[in-house]
């Protein structure tokens, strides 16, 4: 018999399915010693979220440190009073179409675990309304973190924790950061995070900029440490430059990056729009957009960074975990105004900043804008 969904059995059925949810969520903070927070379902309220980045940033005259984008002075004194945040996003297919990409001032990407990609997504001089799958931390995530000032902001739900090379958790703890600047969502709770009734778990746990911020106020992680000091007194920005004239641009230009071979779903493309002077991002033969902005992926500057990837076997039962050499130099590719160039980065130490060289040993100057950085294993495909 073919019986079409009631509005009550619809209810009935949401009741359930929360209900469930809270169950299994109360039985993982009681076996994590997290019993006096609360973990709650919700349908994602992306008509309140959405307020948050209805409006396109402004121009001003005021660049953010992070990429070079020139924002008003209202903005700048909004993110004086904060750190940068970075927020570990997914890419498994099961959790596209991601939010809160379009507006990151910075998004690192490279391979999680299996070929599936992950994503850092860096914010200081933006908002994002929502933010959407937040996921795990690695070990590599903190390596380029860490070079965002003096305890940067880090959300993400749980990580790595086997003990060894790959124990992103303990460095975590070896570093300072659970009492400085760690977001996990397993010490926050709701209302910070929350699990939607959208999408299934664990690609359904959100979060936004702001509740973030709000957060780290309320912990004492603002803009400066408890003996006073700023969180960018250390900090190096890269350098930057206005984009190049419309006549001096590429017609067109294009570029593949295939992180493993036989991964298909995480391979990029990346297409040069000469009249925005960006490029989109299509992934699984789709552009990729996101979720709540509906904006399409369209960073100004895409760095390939190639590192050596090692596979750490340290008794983690599901599959090994991953590694990449962050340190030390390596070669890349920088795509800008249309134009590929090759070139090699530097890395002394964990919170030195990454930097880029062209042939003739120049520091690379970035277009003011997105930038986008995936980091490759060495000898990785990549077409341009």
């Amino acid at each position: 018999m073919n019986i079409s969904p009631k509005p009550k059995k619809i209810i009935i059925g949401l009741v359930v399915f929360v209900g469930f949810y809270l169950a299994s969520f109360a039985t993982t903070y009681a076996a994590l010693g997290f019993l006096n927070q609360k973990e709650e379902v919700s349908l994602t309220p992306l008509a309140d979220l959405k307020d948050i980045t209805s409006q396109k940033p402004q121009s001003g005259d005021q660049p953010c440190p992070l990429n070079g984008v020139k924002f008003t002075k209202e903005q700048k004194e909004a993110w004086d009073q904060r750190r940068p945040l970075g927020v570990m996003i997914e890419n498994h297919v099961d959790a596209r179409p991601q939010s809160g990409l379009s507006r990151a001032d910075v998004v690192y990407e490279a391979v999680a675990e299996g070929g599936i990609t992950r994503f850092l997504a860096m914010f200081y001089c933006q908002d994002a309304g929502d933010l959407t799958p937040v996921r795990s931390a690695r070990m590599y995530y903190l390596e380029w973190l860490s070079e965002y000032g003096d305890h940067p902001l880090y959300a993400h739900v749980g990580g790595a924790n086997t003990p060894g090379p790959a124990d992103a958790l303990g460095t975590i703890r070896d570093l300072g950061w659970a009492r400085e600047n760690d977001m996990d969502q397993f010490s926050l709770g709701f209302p910070t995070y929350w699990r939607g009734a959208d999408r299934f778990a664990p690609h359904n746990v959100h979060s936004t900029t702001q509740k973030l911020w709000e957060a780290a106020k309320g912990r004492g992680y603002t803009e400066k440490d408890p003996q006073g000091k700023r969180w960018d007194e250390n900090f190096s920005s890269w350098l930057f430059k206005d984009e190049a004239a419309l006549d001096t641009r590429a017609a067109s230009a294009s570029a593949q990056v295939n992180f493993w071979q036989g991964q298909g779903d995480y391979a990029v493309e990346w297409q040069y729009d000469k009249g925005a002077n960006n490029y989109k991002r299509i992934q699984g033969g789709s552009v990729q957009k996101d979720a709540l902005t509906e904006e399409e992926l369209t960073p100004k500057v895409v760095v390939v960074q190639f590192a050596k990837e090692l596979q750490v076997y340290d008794g983690y039962t599901a599959d090994v975990h991953l590694s990449y050499k962050t340190t030390g130099s390596g070669d890349g590719v920088i795509f800008q105004n249309g134009k590929a160039e090759e070139v090699t980065w530097r890395k002394k130490d964990r919170e030195d900043r990454t930097r880029f060289f062209d042939v003739t040993g120049r520091e690379i100057e970035f277009n003011r804008g997105q930038i986008w950085i995936q980091v490759v294993p060495v000898g990785a495909e990549v077409k341009y």
